[in-house]
């Protein structure tokens, strides 16, 4: 996703009252393949239920996305474009869709939180991405594989208002 005018005024009213410099890389993106999906999975993030988020290893290859790193800034947009929290990235791995663990599963917060919910999702998400872009989709296609702490705006952020601040270490 492009930065906007948008994203740039929200990022701004973040950095200052963590005290950083507001020309800090950081990322844009929205949930999945529609703003109906966008809104749904952002309400789990906001409600403390997601934790976590998968793509494919290809989108960052192929597609040319931002790869995911420990201590980076997401800017969350709802499915109308509107920036609404920021994360910061806590644990990246890349390992096969098929090896999803059950604890990731759960810190994903989607359907009932099972490991099989989750790959019956995820899989019919990626056929779906796999259709539209032309590419082959298996179960031991390299995921990416991400944990987060969402950071901004102060009444959601993980912890409290203080954890608005960057830490100077991993969780």
């Amino acid at each position: 996703m492009r930065k906007t005018p948008a994203t740039d005024a929200y990022w701004q009213a973040f950095t200052a009252a963590a005290g950083m410099n507001a020309a800090a890389d950081h990322d844009v993106v929205a949930f999945g393949d529609s703003p109906g999906l966008a809104d749904e999975l952002l309400a789990l993030v906001l409600a403390g239920t997601k934790r976590a988020t998968a793509s494919l290893l290809r989108d960052v290859t192929v597609g040319n996305e931002p790869m995911p790193r420990v201590g980076g800034h997401v800017i969350v947009l709802d499915g109308a474009g509107v920036p609404r929290c920021i994360w910061r990235t806590t644990d990246v791995m890349v390992n096969r869709l098929i090896a999803v663990d059950v604890a990731f599963a759960w810190d994903e917060g989607e359907g009932d939180r099972t490991r099989a919910d989750w790959l019956d999702g995820h899989r019919r998400y990626f056929a779906r991405q796999a259709e539209r872009e032309g590419f082959v989709f298996n179960d031991d296609i390299q995921t990416v594989f991400e944990r987060f702490t969402v950071v901004w705006p102060p009444d959601v952020v993980d912890g409290g208002p203080a954890s608005a601040a960057p830490a100077s270490g991993c969780n």
